[in-house]
């Protein structure tokens, strides 16, 4: 017979850590590709996966059943993705030289008429992947959420830990970082 989460959760608590092995089997999936929205490479979503399930384990007991153990848990995975984007920062004012020939091909679509660029829609995927690499971590952070993720203000508060008006300055500054990323990129590119 099954058992669940919550008598895992209690097996765990009372000392038996084999316990805790079907609730990283049944949340890995979802621990992981939300960290594949954070970071690249391979290496980087395992290690952020580590650290979460790390977390979990060393915190199971702050949690406190008012809420399923996967909100908990992936509130944890998000601000563990969060914690990585401050730690490994990218360098922001890197050339956008390196632009793979129809990631501009793309963007001299969208400067010169933005209404026709949708044919290329792999190709401003990539081009979109690299401006939230730009993107300071808060930024890259809420407009994941927000965006990507289609999450709500409130619900982005409940998982930062930020207050809704904080949410809603973060994703204004956000959007003004991002224009001002696609603007310098296109401005590289044609110069």
């Amino acid at each position: 017979m099954e058992r669940s989460e919550a008598e895992l959760i209690a097996a765990v608590l009372q000392g038996d850590a084999a316990s805790f092995e079907p609730l990283v089997q049944k949340y890995s999936p979802r621990v992981f590709a939300t960290a594949r929205r954070y970071a690249r490479r391979e290496s980087e979503v395992e290690d952020i996966a580590q650290e979460v399930w790390l977390k979990a384990f060393e915190k199971l007991k702050s949690f406190r059943g008012e809420a399923p153990f996967e909100h908990w848990l992936m509130r944890m995975t998000v601000r563990t993705c969060y914690d990585f984007l401050r730690g490994h920062q990218r360098n922001r004012e890197s050339s956008f030289s390196d632009l793979t020939e129809s990631e501009s091909d793309w963007l001299q679509k969208f400067v010169t008429a933005p209404e026709n660029a949708s044919d290329m829609a792999d190709a401003a995927k990539l081009l979109v992947g690299r401006v939230l690499e730009k993107l300071s971590p808060s930024a890259r952070l809420v407009i994941t959420l927000l965006e990507i993720e289609d999450r709500s203000v409130k619900e982005i508060a409940e998982i930062t830990g930020w207050s809704v008006p904080l949410v809603k300055v973060r994703a204004f500054r956000a959007r003004a970082e991002m224009r001002k990323i696609i603007s310098k990129m296109g401005k590289d590119q044609y110069l």
